[in-house]
C-alpha cells in the first residue's frame, strides 16, 4: 500500500454554498407513502436535503462559495495560481467547468486549471494533487472547488436513491507555511466494483438516445429510472464499506504511527447514519469527536466532508487541529487522510437561487 506524504501545506480557509430550496424527505411523497418515506429517514437519518433548481449548476455553487471566501478573507485573486474543480455533475462535457469558473472568477489568465471527476472521495484525492503541487513547486496559493448536483441524476422513482442525494458547493484555500507540518493520503481503487455506483448511459461507451432518457421498471419491487439516472446497488456498498473503511484507516495510523485518540476530530463521508455509526462503533472511535451533517444535507457526494467541516468546525479550528478524514464511494475508490489545520478561517455557508447567491 503507497502512502503519500506532503510538509508545509494546508487549508487557511473554507466557505460552502447550498441551494435554497429544501427537500424534507418526510414530506417527499409525490411517489412513495408517508409511511415508506418515514422508514427511509429512519434508517438513513437523512432529514432533510438542498436541491439545486434547474438554473443552478454546480459551478454556481462553487462560485459563490468562493466570492464569499474572498470576500470574508480578502484575498487577492491576483494571487492565485491554481484551481481545481472536483465534481461528477460538471457544467459541460468539455470544455472543463475549471476553465470557465477561472474566467468567471476573475483569476489571471496564467492560472493552472483543470477538473477532477472522482466521486465521494474525490475532495481527499484533490487535496492530495494540490497539496503534492504546492510542495514541489514555488506555488504560493491555489483554491480546491467542489461541487455537486447529484439530485440531477437520479430518479425520485427509484426508492432506492430518491431519499439520499443532495447539492452542495464547497471552496477551499490551500497555501504553503511551514506551521502546518505533515499531512498523510491514502488513495485507493477498486475498478472490479465500478457497477456497484453507476449512471449506465449518457458517456461515450453508452451514448445518449431516445432511449436511454425513457424511465422504466427495473426491479420486482417498481422502482423506476432511466438509463441515464444512476443507481446503487447499497447492500453491495454497505459490505464493501464496512470491510475497507475501517482497514484502511487502521492501516493509516499505524504507518502515521498515531491512534484515533490523536485527532481532535473525524470527518466522515456523509452516506448514511447507519454506516458511519457502524464504522465509529467498530473502530471504537470517540462520537463527539465526529460531526455530523446528514440530517440536513444528506449524502452530496464528494462535497460531504468539506460541507460537514464548514458547517460544523466553524469557530473550532483555530490554532492547531489535527483531523482524520475518511471518504468513499463510485469507481469504488477510497480514501484516508491525517491532516493538519491550523487557524483555519471557516465563513457562513451560504444559499443559492437561480444560480446567484442570496
Amino acid at each position: 500500500m503507497a502512502y503519500l506524504e506532503f510538509k508545509g501545506v494546508g487549508i487557511t480557509a473554507m466557505a460552502a454554498a447550498v441551494p435554497k430550496r429544501v427537500i424534507k424527505n418526510r414530506e417527499y411523497t409525490e411517489f412513495w407513502s408517508a409511511e415508506e418515506a418515514n422508514a427511509i429517514v429512519e434508517k438513513t437519518g437523512i432529514e432533510e436535503r438542498r436541491f439545486a433548481d434547474e438554473a443552478t449548476c454546480s459551478s454556481d455553487l462553487c462560485l459563490a462559495a468562493a466570492e464569499q471566501l474572498f470576500a470574508d478573507n480578502d484575498i487577492n485573486k491576483e494571487e492565485i495560481e491554481l484551481l481545481v474543480f472536483i465534481s461528477q455533475t460538471p457544467d459541460y462535457r468539455m470544455p472543463a467547468t475549471s476553465v470557465t469558473l477561472q474566467h468567471r472568477l476573475g483569476l489571471p489568465n496564467n492560472t493552472i486549471a483543470f477538473d477532477i471527476n472522482l466521486g465521494c472521495s474525490a475532495f481527499l484525492y484533490g487535496m492530495s494533487v494540490v497539496f503534492s503541487m504546492m510542495e514541489k513547486s514555488n506555488l504560493k496559493k491555489a483554491l480546491i472547488l467542489d461541487g455537486e448536483t447529484r439530485s440531477k441524476v437520479y430518479s425520485p422513482r427509484d426508492r432506492r436513491s430518491a431519499f439520499l442525494f443532495g447539492d452542495g458547493g464547497v471552496a477551499a484555500l490551500v497555501e504553503r507555511d511551514e506551521k502546518f507540518g505533515k499531512s498523510t493520503f491514502s488513495l485507493n481503487s477498486d475498478g472490479s466494483r465500478a457497477n456497484l455506483i453507476m449512471i449506465p448511459a449518457g458517456g461515450y461507451r453508452h451514448m445518449s438516445s431516445a432511449e436511454t432518457v425513457v424511465e422504466k421498471v427495473v426491479d420486482e419491487f417498481g422502482n423506476m429510472r432511466s438509463d441515464e439516472q444512476g443507481y446503487m446497488m447499497g447492500g453491495d456498498v454497505f459490505n464493501f464499506v464496512i470491510r475497507e473503511i475501517p482497514r484502511d484507516i487502521k492501516k493509516t495510523l499505524a504507518f502515521a504511527e498515531k491512534t484515533a485518540d490523536d485527532f481532535d476530530y473525524v470527518v466522515f463521508h456523509q452516506a448514511n447514519n447507519f454506516i458511519n455509526s457502524y464504522i465509529a462503533k467498530k473502530m471504537k472511535l470517540d462520537t463527539s469527536k465526529i460531526p455530523s451533517t446528514i440530517a440536513k444535507y444528506g449524502n452530496t457526494s464528494s462535497v460531504s466532508v468539506p460541507l460537514t467541516i464548514v458547517s460544523e468546525l466553524k469557530n473550532k479550528l483555530d490554532g492547531k487541529k489535527d483531523l482524520l478524514l475518511s471518504a468513499f464511494g463510485v469507481g469504488m475508490t477510497w480514501a484516508t487522510a491525517i491532516v493538519p489545520f491550523c487557524d483555519c478561517k471557516i465563513s457562513n455557508v451560504v444559499e443559492v437561487e437561480n444560480g446567484v447567491r442570496i
